[in-house]
């Protein structure tokens, strides 16, 4: 299954999966008992999220911790330009460590907020997996939805629910929200993703006092990350 799914990139996949059983684990970024469950319920299921997003876009991953989707998807698709954000510390660090041992020059890392980052960076595509529900991820995700890019939210079986129980701000942002499974031809069960297209500019944003700098702990990789 793993190598229908990532193909000739199955051994950086594999590397990547060495990296969250060992470090991942001694830092605290998975669970021990997500080891034996890894592929199925972590890199397989991120992978084939990739299937909703067009080729040489640009990818925001949102609160990426581990790396999930968003390292996921550099290795499977390496015409992506992908940036993981994640404001803690730990966790950019070892982003940064593991984009480093595992050569992936398509990969940038941030260490910074969602909101940190509104009015510098738009990006075609904003992906996040089980990060908050999907009012909040609407705030958080859709500023940085250039116009005719889309958000990916990775949802479990609730999303459905989730979406029709966000009619109120769906409607405030004038937009349309998509359940679509993933993966069909190689998981079973696929992946749930809630999508949702930013069809035109919004004039919403994020409002707050004082905008907080990008930090020198923002990692760039040559020809990445450019500023919009």
């Amino acid at each position: 299954m793993a190598r229908g799914v990532f193909a000739d990139r199955l051994p950086l996949a594999q590397a990547y999966a060495a990296l969250l059983t060992d470090a991942g684990v001694v830092r605290g970024l998975i669970g021990p008992r997500e080891v034996p469950r890894l592929w199925e319920r972590h890199l397989l299921n991120c992978a084939v999220v990739s299937e909703e997003i067009d080729e040489g876009a640009d990818v925001c991953d949102l609160g990426s911790g581990a790396g999930l989707p968003g390292l996921v998807l550099a290795i499977r698709r390496p015409d992506l330009r992908v940036t993981l954000v994640e404001p803690l510390l730990r966790r950019a660090t070892f982003l940064t460590e593991a984009a480093d041992a595992l050569g992936l020059d398509n990969v940038t890392v941030l260490r910074s907020r969602a909101e940190e980052l509104v009015g510098r960076l738009q990006f075609c595509v904003v992906t996040s997996r089980a990060l908050a529900p999907l009012p909040r991820l609407l705030d958080w995700s859709l500023p940085l939805v250039r116009t005719g890019g889309v958000m990916l939210a990775l949802k479990g079986r609730s999303a459905a629910a989730e979406v029709a129980g966000a009619a109120v701000p769906l409607h405030r942002w004038g937009v349309l929200a998509e359940v679509r499974e993933v993966g069909r031809d190689s998981l079973d069960p696929p992946s749930t993703v809630v999508r949702v297209a930013a069809t035109t500019a919004s004039e919403l944003h994020w409002r707050h006092s004082s905008r907080v700098e990008v930090g020198p702990s923002a990692r760039r990789r040559r020809g990445r990350g450019r500023r919009r």
